[in-house]
């Protein structure tokens, strides 16, 4: 049975140089009292925003140094927790953290309900006197437009105080989902006994062995299973925690809450559902056509992930990752792929799975230091995209913190995965041109449809699997705003029915996969996951713009930034300082109106054409 590595065992240049963040524990710690204090100097502001703009200036300085001292003990905390969830110190210094931001929301508690109830001509003028308050009107404009929303002080400072119960079902659900959950072992495709995880779990459910991918999946799902009526409990409490404010916020509904401080329209939402529900014979066909290419009798759940050209195999180290990385992005310019080397070089990538490790990937960071990326490879195709993803993320980061004041550098949800799917879509269009010069021989034609399959199951896990799952977080949340209890069995229910819908007649719909909403971290953050469609939908359009500027240059292109990468820069550099569908048009892109997902489905369709040629 092969063992996961301890972290100690890692070779240092396969992780992140976290020392960046803090030399020390020690250095931790001292910033920590230091926080502490200023926690303290900012609730002495309580009573007095109103006196001049001087005032008003003088607590908008404390309260950004406590900010960024906020987002630097916490960053390093959680980092260094997900290096190792069982190691019980870093466990600790991260509740502290937590607990110590809820402290400091609590001090902060005064800010809204004191500038709402200021005279609005007064305000303005207080920002019109002060160049400080002036760079930051956004802030109190926003603010202004949540005016009916927003409680009185004693009552915004008690739903502070109760933030970190509040956060209990998602705390709960990743220790017991990262530390506490076992699969037990499962046989791999050389007969090995091997244990498996998170990490394994998505390289055996693409596996070109049906048992192995079988037995994964099976494995997989006993556990949580075995479990389910504790996770319908966790789950159903933080839908009930966010029906819980929409209401105490004086919102229609959890998603109108959870839209509003992006100004996004519940109909945008509404808009995506029903664009995706009508282009659902598109995602059937798909099935057919799998079921055809892996002479199937009968398309089940575990057989979605596994490539329909089953005798390519992508076995890539992550040194090639990144080279085909940069290779990829060379149409966004040399400053960009600059920018990714540096990345590579200096200590902002966690490269290998540990024992303990968190699961998953993602992007993070604190303002003042560059953005740290968590990886876990498995020297798959898949790990390449993971790699262009989430450097996506990180270059994002680095150009907002490099061109906005701290109050703007952190960009909103909604547009948080575009720069990301983005370079996703730089990297399968960079290797599919790559296999133009050889899709006519038996193992280029080959590649190819691996190839086209891949970038097709973008498609279905974003923009179909992603829309299934905001339309699953829709149905929970308005179960519960009714009045119902949300239990095993009608979760079960929902989401089975759910996936009869999306996957069609065609494909045997496994009993386990209605336990697959019990594994989704993300539904923890409610309606966060149809941002990752709209966001694909967004970055497959800013792409084609890039390729097509690309294209346009040919033999010319130097490394400089075209037309489109010059628009798609100024997205980059806004962080928050417009509305997301605002940055978006900057960037050539309207996500207000339908058209960027009918393209997407549109460019899904075509491909699939192309992949039915192939096989």
């Amino acid at each position: 049975m092969e063992e996961l590595k301890t972290r100690d065992q890692i070779d240092k240049k396969y992780k992140w140089v976290i020392e960046d963040l803090y030399k020390s524990d020690d250095d931790w710690e001292k910033e920590y009292k230091e926080l502490e204090s200023k926690i303290e100097e900012m609730a002495g502001f309580a009573g007095t925003l109103g006196e001049s703009a001087k005032r008003l200036e003088e607590y908008l300085k404390v309260n950004i140094e406590a900010s960024k001292l906020m987002e630097r003990v916490y960053v390093y905390a959680g980092q260094k927790s997900h290096e190792d969830l069982g190691n019980s110190k870093y466990q600790a210094m991260n509740g502290r953290a937590g607990s110590l931001m809820v402290k400091f929301g609590g001090a902060n508690s005064f800010f809204e309900p004191e500038i709402l109830a200021m005279d609005e001509k007064k305000l303005l003028g207080f920002i019109e006197e002060s160049e400080i308050l002036g760079r930051a009107k956004k802030v109190f404009t926003d603010l202004l437009d949540k005016k009916p929303h927003v409680l009185t002080k004693d009552m915004e400072e008690l739903l502070a105080n109760v933030g970190e119960i509040a956060n209990g079902p998602s705390d709960i659900f990743g220790i017991f989902n990262n530390a506490d959950l076992k699969f037990g072992e499962i046989t791999d495709e050389e007969g090995n006994k091997v244990e498996l995880t998170h990490g394994r779990y998505n390289k055996f459910i693409k596996s070109a062995d049906r048992r192995v991918r079988k037995e994964a999946f099976e494995a997989m799902y006993k556990a949580f299973g075995d479990y389910i009526n504790t996770l319908s409990a966790i789950y159903g409490t933080s839908v009930k925690k966010d029906a819980f404010y929409a209401k105490a916020r004086h919102y229609n509904s959890s998603l109108e809450k959870a839209l509003s401080s992006n100004h996004i329209p519940v109909e945008v939402y509404d808009n995506l559902l029903k664009t995706v529900d009508a282009n659902l014979d598109a995602l059937h066909e798909y099935v057919a056509v799998k079921k055809k290419a892996l002479r199937l009798d009968e398309v089940h759940m575990y057989d979605l992930y596994t490539p329909m050209v089953a005798d390519v195999d992508y076995k890539i180290d992550f040194e090639e990752a990144k080279k085909m990385v940069k290779e990829a992005l060379a149409p966004m310019g040399k400053a960009y792929t600059d920018i990714l080397e540096e990345g590579y070089n200096n200590g902002w990538i966690d490269v290998y799975e540990n024992k303990g490790k968190r699961s998953g990937a993602y992007s993070w960071g604190a303002y003042g230091t560059h953005p740290f990326v968590l990886l876990n490879q498995q020297d798959t195709l898949n790990s390449v995209f993971t790699l262009a993803h989430e450097m996506g993320h990180a270059i994002h980061s680095y150009h907002s913190d490099k061109n906005q004041d701290y109050i703007f550098a952190g960009y909103k949800i909604f547009v948080a995965e575009v720069a990301s799917t983005c370079n996703e879509s730089l990297l399968i269009h960079h290797l599919l041109k790559q296999n133009e010069s050889e899709k006519n021989t038996a193992g280029g034609k080959a590649k190819r449809a691996y190839l086209l399959n891949y970038f097709l199951e973008q498609f279905r896990t974003t923009l179909f699997r992603q829309t299934m799952f905001a339309e699953f977080e829709k149905i929970a949340h308005e179960m519960v705003e009714s009045g119902e209890t949300l239990t095993a069995d009608n979760l079960n229910d929902v989401y089975y029915k759910l996936n009869e819908k999306y996957f069609g007649k065609g494909a045997y719909i496994d009993k386990e996969i209605a336990l697959e909403w019990s594994r989704i971290p993300h539904f923890y953050t409610a309606f966060y996951v149809y941002q990752y469609a709209t966001g694909f939908s967004a970055a497959i359009a800013l792409s084609k713009k890039i390729l097509e500027d690309y294209e346009a240059a040919g033999e010319n292109f130097a490394g400089e930034e075209t037309g489109a990468v010059k628009n798609y820069k100024k997205f980059l550099c806004g962080g928050s300082s417009k509305d997301p569908i605002d940055l978006l048009k900057m960037a050539g892109v309207d996500m207000s109106s339908k058209e960027p997902i009918e393209d997407a489905m549109k460019m899904f369709r075509d491909l699939l054409d192309e992949l039915k040629e192939l096989l």
